[in-house]
C-alpha cells in the first residue's frame, strides 16, 4: 500500500522531468520548463491554502500557464509546443467543465487530468530530447571524407 497520493508522485516525476529540460534543452525547453514547475507549486501551494476554493485555483493557474506556454510557442516556433497547447486545451476544458457543472472531483476528473499532465511533460521531454541530440549533431566535428 502507498502512502503518497498518486498527484504528489506525478508531481515529484513531472519536476524531475522539467528540470531535465532546463538542464539539456534548448531556451523553448527552458523557459517551458520553468512554468511548468511554477504550475506545480501554484497548484500544490493552492491546494493546500485554499482546499474549497481549489477548483478556481486550478483554472486560473492552468489558464496562466496555457497563456505563457502559448507565448513561448509563438515566440520559439517548436513543434512539440503544438501537441503541450492541444493537451493544455483538453486540462483547461475539463477544469472549467467541472467548475461549471459544479461537479465535485471525482476518479474520472483525477484520471484525465493526470493523463493530461503526464501529456504535456512528455512532450517536453521529446521537445528536449530533439534539442538536445540537435545540439550534440551541431558540435560534432565534420570529418573530412576519406581519400580515394
Amino acid at each position: 500500500m502507498s502512502y503518497l497520493p498518486e498527484g504528489l508522485v506525478i508531481d515529484f516525476v513531472s519536476v524531475v522531468c522539467a528540470l531535465f529540460a532546463v538542464w539539456k534543452g534548448s531556451a523553448a525547453e527552458r523557459v517551458a520548463a520553468v512554468v511548468v514547475i511554477v504550475n506545480i507549486v501554484i497548484g500544490d501551494t493552492g491546494r493546500v491554502i485554499a482546499p474549497g476554493g481549489d477548483s478556481i485555483i486550478r483554472l486560473v493557474n492552468d489558464g496562466l500557464t496555457a497563456l505563457l506556454l502559448l507565448g513561448v510557442t509563438i515566440r520559439y516556433g517548436a513543434l512539440w509546443m503544438g501537441g503541450v497547447m492541444l493537451v493544455f486545451a483538453a486540462q483547461f476544458s475539463l477544469h472549467s467543465f467541472y467548475l461549471v457543472t459544479e461537479r465535485p472531483h471525482d476518479f474520472l476528473h483525477a484520471l484525465i487530468n493526470n493523463i493530461d499532465f503526464s501529456g504535456i511533460i512528455l512532450c517536453l521531454i521529446a521537445g528536449t530530447v530533439v534539442a538536445w541530440r540537435r545540439r550534440l549533431r551541431a558540435d560534432r566535428p565534420i570529418r573530412d571524407p576519406a581519400p580515394l
